[in-house]
């Protein structure tokens, strides 16, 4: 019995966040994934190791591979006992050739599943602030594809459409604009009815131009207003003044290249997302925790009684816990220790465990933490203090320099290894290259040196984007590697990162 199967997942318009919790699932456990030019590339990410991607794109006349092929892939795969996903923008039955595929499918007795998706004629416009429906505009609505198969006209009944009264939302119709807007007047809809494109709806790209009827083939050359667009027909765009959410937002276009590990990029993308930003994730940091930590770190916390255990970055904080977890270790044996942290970000990991940091530096330097914990020492009164530091086997040495200066017993382990990551070189030039970056965040030294390892003889390409840095010691690493410092977060937290950046956009 074949065991292949097919899932026709709808992408959405675009945005990440569009998608359903069923498509992201299908995309997890993809042998392979067949996937279209307006799909989020992002959304890949999300696929296993090992699993294979064919971009099978189209841009209006120029196919990667034609519709026949495109079919044969998916079903050919599927009968190897591969789980398919087709990945398509929008929703696969709406102007998605999802039903031919499908039809494909049945006629091979190939298992397959629908999964719908958030269509661009609805979320697109809703994107632009622009409601398909409202009571005081439009108690209906038309969907219609501007696009005819080869050789032949559209087959719209226009007599019909131009007396609808509702709105009509014509998608892949910029190449077919002139005769669209001629036939609409042509069969009696009112030249000045207001109409708007919404081009690259959802993403970072997105604009919105508004115009009337009689004027909107002007207004495509005017612009240069261009696919992928949604041409949107009725009383309804007036509304997107007042409810255009989207481009008002306060990071809206711009584009932030995030250089953290992955694995602790969620939330600073999260909130460049929610703010309308673009982030481009590229870690140029590979982190891999040494052997045996868990069982060091036993011997360590069995063998001696510790005042204080030192986090200077998020990964310390996650290997420790979770290595002891693995030995079995009872956390009550920290009970009386006091926990010291860099950073707000530092001590929620922390908090994730249940422990709260008694002692935090709100600067990103160990310098300053290991000032503030010989001040907690001091005025502690503790017999015989001493202090577990677990870190980055590149970690500075300054922790053990001023615990020394004030004769205070320190244990450092190395929990993890910091290495450059070489893997992301191809997709980091191809960004520079094509992309018009705004902002690089720099969360830490290692992010500077290792993106400027990674660009070698490239690494002019990163002198005019603005730089942003998370604190004092990360900024310095960006001035001894020869590139101006742009901005400064007052704070060691993503969040202040976020608002210096906020406050430089508003100048």
């Amino acid at each position: 019995m074949n065991k292949g199967k097919v899932y026709l997942v709808g992408a959405g318009p675009g945005d990440y966040g569009l998608i359903t919790l069923k498509g992201l699932d299908c995309i997890a456990k993809a042998d392979i994934i067949i996937y279209d030019r307006l799909v989020n590339r992002d959304l890949l990410k999300n696929a296993k190791p090992g699993c294979e991607f064919i971009y099978v794109g189209k841009k209006s006349s120029n196919h990667i591979m034609a519709q026949d092929k495109i079919n044969e892939t998916i079903a050919e795969n599927a009968a190897c006992d591969k789980i398919v996903v087709r990945l398509k923008g929008g929703d696969p039955f709406v102007f998605g050739r999802g039903g031919e595929e499908a039809e494909v499918l049945y006629d091979q007795g190939i298992d397959f599943e629908i999964v719908p998706g958030v269509t661009s004629s609805i979320g697109g416009l809703a994107y632009a602030g622009i409601p398909v429906t409202h009571r005081d505009f439009a108690s209906s609505f038309h969907v219609v594809t501007g696009h005819a198969k080869k050789d032949d006209s559209l087959d719209i009944n226009w007599d019909s459409l131009a007396r609808e009264k509702g709105t009509v939302v014509f998608l892949m119709g910029i190449g077919n604009i002139k005769h669209i807007t001629e036939m609409l007047v042509t069969h009696g809809r009112d030249p000045k009815t207001p109409v708007a494109f919404v081009s690259n709806a959802t993403n970072y790209r997105q604009r919105t131009v508004k115009t009337s009827l009689e004027d909107a083939y002007d207004c495509v050359r005017r612009e240069g207003i261009k696919a992928p667009s949604l041409f949107v027909v009725g009383g309804v765009v007036g509304l997107s003044d007042k409810l255009g959410f989207y481009e008002r937002k306060p990071l809206f276009g711009k584009t932030i290249m995030v250089t953290r590990t992955r694995k602790k990029n969620s939330d600073l993308r999260q909130k460049i997302d929610e703010l309308g930003g673009k982030t481009f994730e590229l870690p140029t940091i590979d982190i891999k925790d040494k052997e045996n930590v868990g069982r060091i770190l036993l011997e360590r916390l069995k063998r001696k009684t510790y005042s204080h255990i030192v986090f200077t970055s998020h990964n310390s904080v996650d290997i420790f816990f979770k290595s002891l977890i693995k030995e079995g270790y009872d956390f009550r044996g920290l009970a009386g220790f006091r926990i010291a942290s860099v950073g707000s970000a530092t001590s929620r990991a922390i908090r994730k465990y249940g422990f709260i940091a008694d002692i935090e530096s709100s600067q990103s330097t160990g310098q300053d933490l290991a000032k503030l914990i010989l001040k907690d020492i001091r005025e502690g009164g503790f017999d015989s203090p001493s202090v577990l530091f677990p870190c980055s086997e590149i970690a500075s040495r300054v922790m053990e320099e001023v615990m020394e200066s004030g004769q205070v017993d320190l244990d450092r382990v190395d929990l993890y290894t910091n290495t450059v990551n070489m893997d992301i070189k191809d997709e980091l030039l191809d960004i520079l290259k094509k992309e018009d970056i705004d902002y690089i965040t720099f969360t830490s030294s290692s992010t500077v040196k290792y993106l400027v390892e990674i660009l070698g003889d490239d690494k002019d390409l990163i002198r005019d984007i603005k730089k942003v840095s998370i604190g004092s010691v990360t900024s310095q690493t960006i001035r001894d590697l020869g590139f101006d410092l742009d901005i400064e977060a007052d704070q060691a937290s993503i969040d202040s990162m976020i608002l210096a950046i906020l406050e430089d956009v508003n100048k």
